[in-house]
């Protein structure tokens, strides 16, 4: 009951705020997605904003990404998967009069540019969840090459010094961990991180390892929390890596780094 009160006044907070702000709320065209804490009820909130009367829904889509009450992003794997699919298909399409250059430019630019899009959200996801867009990527190395379907695909991914999509997820979530430890960063992601303080001047100090949290609860969306994530992927990272001087550097460490780890024969 409380955490039912507590969702309708916030709701009730952000429609105030939006209908009083200039670009206003067109009530027809919102979505509501209601996220359940693990613990707590369902709750089943309708709200009324105007003429319109606003219940949730099982999915909501905000800047391109299809968000579900779970965060499990099936909808928008799913959805990100067809995409891909059907412009690998128009691709292949005209694949006989283009050069490799040009097909590996249309692929990197329409459907590689799609799964790096947002990628970190998918952080802490099963691989079984991320399959469907690293068979994507396979078949856009096999369309570049010109060959057939079951081509093994990793020394196309060598050759085209294209990381595994589960390692590229990992890549931009350690640029972000990088970003909040040393800057530039928003205030709310800087938080999220804390590196491990020492009581002396010890070895350890100069190792530049990051402070995991210590949490009470546990469960599959805690464990996937940036905040959770970024420390323990972070500590996993060679000291050369994590030591780097500038983003630049680290940039270039990083994926070399993963490269040979996801990619070394």
């Amino acid at each position: 009951m409380l955490q039912e009160l507590k969702a309708r006044m916030g709701y009730r907070s952000v429609l105030r705020s939006a209908s009083n702000s200039s670009t206003g709320l067109q009530g027809y065209k919102t979505e509501l997605l209601f996220i359940p804490s693990t613990t707590g009820p369902h709750c089943d909130l309708t709200i009324s904003f105007g003429n319109s009367l606003i219940t949730p829904t099982e999915d909501a889509r905000s800047l391109g990404v299809i968000l579900d009450g779970q965060l499990s992003f099936s909808a928008h794997i799913a959805n990100l998967t067809r995409s891909c699919r059907f412009l690998l298909y128009n691709i292949r399409r005209i694949r006989p009069f283009l050069s490799q250059e040009a097909t590996q430019l249309l692929v990197q630019s329409l459907v590689i540019s799609r799964l790096d899009y947002c990628n970190s959200l998918l952080a802490g996801l099963p691989l079984r969840a991320i399959r469907p867009l690293q068979l994507v990527q396979n078949a856009a190395a096999r369309l570049i090459f010109n060959l057939p379907k079951f081509t093994h695909v990793t020394p196309l991914l060598r050759s085209l010094h294209w990381l595994p999509v589960v390692a590229r997820i990992r890549f931009k979530t350690l640029m972000l961990a990088y970003k909040a430890k040393n800057g530039p960063a928003p205030p709310y992601l800087m938080a999220m991180v804390k590196s491990r303080a020492v009581p002396r001047a010890l070895r350890a100090s100069s190792t530049a390892r990051l402070e995991p949290p210590s949490l009470r609860t546990h469960g599959r969306q805690v464990s996937r929390l940036f905040s959770v994530l970024a420390p323990r992927w972070w500590n996993e990272l060679p000291l050369g890596v994590r030591t780097a001087e500038s983003l630049v550097v680290f940039k270039r460490r990083l994926k070399t780094h993963l490269f040979v780890k996801h990619l070394s024969e």
